[in-house]
């Protein structure tokens, strides 16, 4: 099979009998849905993109397992420039979406359990790596989205997965038997998981001996049975099912999800399993994607980020103060925290090195400052946009007010007419493009969209503490002392 369009892959989704859960009622038409569908058109693009010959460089790649033409998002980095091209081809993503296209945590999974099982494999004699190779040649010759899931729901985060007292706080194997195993718990926060064909399950932490039960990874597909779906609610969320609101909802086309997806006693045959009890190794996994994910906001955030500056220099021009030095030196401020975010994306590619299983992996140290700098830049670039936007981005009346004909004007105004007179933008503007920006802003600094920008920039891939904690691990202290003591003439020890 060749490469998807954007509709095949939606319609691809509708083949799925995949169960799907929100405000306590199972969502039979979940393609369909208007609080879902925006997030498919987000995931959508990632298949536009790619057939688009302005873009196909950038989003397609030949791949190093069957030697075809395949999308980006399922290929196995194979230089430092595979790992740079994977951050600019998000930056764009974010730029034709300002959202999250959620097919990130599949490619960073892929690369992390293809490097991992093949040193597993080489500890153990398993045939994990094989397995993987397997299943990722599926996934490249079908061209399907697969979910990357690992944070579990932890329980009591003092103890360890097998000292919980409720073993599901952790995926974990139940049941091991001849042709596969059986696997019960949840992962939380799992963005684009209703989207997916398919999903990737993986550790969440480093484990030991008396964690081998859990010391698991494998694949199954979305729809597979036990396994379901309760969708996660978001900031303003019900706007989208409102009548004529697609000036309210502020980004009408595209969103993020993300959603609980929940494991009971799902049956998982040998070949899609991809570790089983070797605890030690979970560790390596978790890190690996990690990093690769915290490389990630490098360069989808940077693209939201695009469109952030831009509407903030929009709003400024819809108020007439474009020409304001606060203005400019802050649309000056919002670039410079932006690129320097690109920046991290594009250094930790550009150090990056081939792992044992051949594949190209991040530098650690770096992506872990790249995502450091993540959960604070988005927030000021976020403050300095509503700082430009003023405050009528979250006092400005609904849509219904600007359209509306109930008359309460001494002169027969209604009060549409009220509304487009009072919040009229500068000469030559129609109030309606003030109202768009205004309402884009207030949906991507605090609305749903704040989902896959703001506060997916905090806790997405980890959140502060987990960067902290990899940085004292990679940062070399010791060494460093080394350098000061030569240079000041202090003995080594």
């Amino acid at each position: 099979m060749s490469m998807m369009t954007a509709e095949q892959y939606i319609e691809s989704l509708r083949a799925l009998k995949t169960r799907v859960y929100m405000f306590g009622e199972q969502i039979e038409n979940w393609v369909d849905h208007p609080m879902i569908r925006p997030s498919i058109n987000c995931v959508a693009m990632t298949y536009e993109l790619a057939q688009n010959p302005e873009y196909s460089a950038l989003m397609t790649v030949t791949s190093s397992l069957t030697g075809k033409p395949i999308n980006r998002f399922t290929h196995l980095h194979q230089s430092t420039d595979d790992l740079m091209n994977k951050v600019k081809m998000q930056r764009l993503l974010g730029q034709k979406t300002a959202s999250c296209f959620q097919r990130c945590v599949g490619m960073d999974s892929f690369n992390a359990v293809y490097s991992t099982t093949f040193e597993v494999d080489a500890a153990h004699g398993t045939h994990y790596h094989e397995n993987f190779k397997s299943f990722l040649t599926m996934v490249q010759d079908n061209d399907l989205t697969v979910d990357g899931a690992m944070t579990d729901p932890k329980g009591d985060r003092s103890k360890a997965p097998h000292e919980q007292s409720d073993a599901d706080m952790f995926v974990h194997i139940v049941e091991r038997r001849a042709d596969g195993i059986v696997v019960c718990g949840a992962k939380c926060h799992q963005t684009g998981s209703v989207n997916s064909h398919w999903h990737i399950f993986m550790p969440t932490i480093s484990m030991n001996e008396a964690d081998k039960d859990w010391a698991v990874s494998f694949a199954c597909p979305s729809d597979a049975e036990g396994m379901y779906m309760i969708y996660g609610r978001q900031s303003c969320d019900t706007r989208k099912t409102e009548e004529d609101a697609c000036i309210d909802v502020g980004n009408a086309k595209f969103g993020g999800q993300e959603a609980l997806v929940v494991l009971d006693h799902v049956f998982i045959p040998n070949e899609y399993i991809f570790l089983c009890g070797e605890y030690e190794f979970a560790g390596m996994m978790v890190e690996r994607f990690a990093g690769y994910h915290r490389q990630s906001y490098g360069g989808c955030k940077v693209g939201v980020g695009d469109v952030v500056i831009g509407a903030a220099a929009l709003a400024a021009e819809y108020n007439g103060a474009e020409r304001a030095s606060a203005v400019k030196d802050k649309l000056i401020e919002m670039t410079h925290l932006n690129e320097t975010l690109f920046s991290c994306g594009l250094a930790c590619s550009c150090q990056g090195h081939a792992t044992k299983a051949g594949n190209y992996q991040i530098d650690l140290l770096l992506a872990n400052v790249c995502k450091q700098n993540v959960t604070r830049f988005p927030y000021e670039i976020v403050r300095l946009a509503e700082d430009i936007a003023g405050g009528l981005m979250v006092t400005l009346p609904s849509q219904q007010d600007f359209t509306s004909d109930t008359v309460v004007g001494r002169s027969g105004e209604t009060i549409g007419d009220i509304c487009n007179k009072f919040f009229a933008a500068r000469d030559g503007v129609p109030t309606e493009h003030r109202q768009r920006i205004m309402r884009f802003l207030e949906n991507v600094c605090l609305g749903a969209a704040a989902v896959g920008y703001r506060t997916e920039s905090m806790h997405g891939a980890g959140s502060p503490q987990a960067q902290r904690i990899m940085i004292a691990r990679q940062g070399n202290i010791q060494g460093k002392k080394q350098l000061a003591k030569a240079i000041a003439g202090i003995p080594a020890e």
